[in-house]
């Protein structure tokens, strides 16, 4: 199961599609939501992947003691810290949360789940989860201010 669901998360395709059932289900709440997630995780996938990752550099876990059964089909050729997954699925979880708390509190555990199948697939050290999700949570945050801020 968390094999499947770390490969849902690839691309923000599973981020993308509960996007897309917010804004045409939640109303004017579901439609903002789904904005703010989906820009979130814009910025987070853009500050984690092509900068964090560039400048740390850390070669992902060996898989040796990761058993068949647990391993991805195609490991990732990016490196390993911090996890971009982890970062999409805090950016988005957080970001919702942030405009529809009722639908941020249904999308967490599937967000956690998202951030210990990388560990649990054998991709990521445990700390590269952490500061995944602590970019994506401080990201999604960020966009909140930047709301208030706003043109003049």
């Amino acid at each position: 199961m968390l094999p499947r669901l770390s490969r849902a998360a690839d691309n923000s395709i599973l981020w993308i599609v509960a996007a897309i059932l917010m804004a045409g289900f939640g109303g004017r709440r579901g439609r903002r939501a789904a904005v703010r997630g989906i820009g979130s995780i814009l910025i987070a996938s853009l500050t984690v992947n092509q900068g964090a990752k560039r400048l740390a550099r850390r070669p992902r876990p060996p898989l040796r003691n990761v058993p068949a059964t647990r391993r991805l089909k195609s490991v990732p050729l990016t490196t390993s810290f911090p996890s971009g997954h982890s970062a999409s699925a805090a950016a988005f979880t957080t970001a919702v949360f942030m405009e529809w708390p009722a639908a941020g509190r249904l999308i967490a555990p599937i967000a956690g789940l998202v951030a210990y199948s990388r560990v649990y697939v054998g991709v990521h050290y445990p700390g590269d989860v952490i500061v995944g999700v602590m970019a994506g949570t401080g990201i999604a945050r960020l966009t909140r201010l930047l709301d208030r801020a706003g043109p003049p």
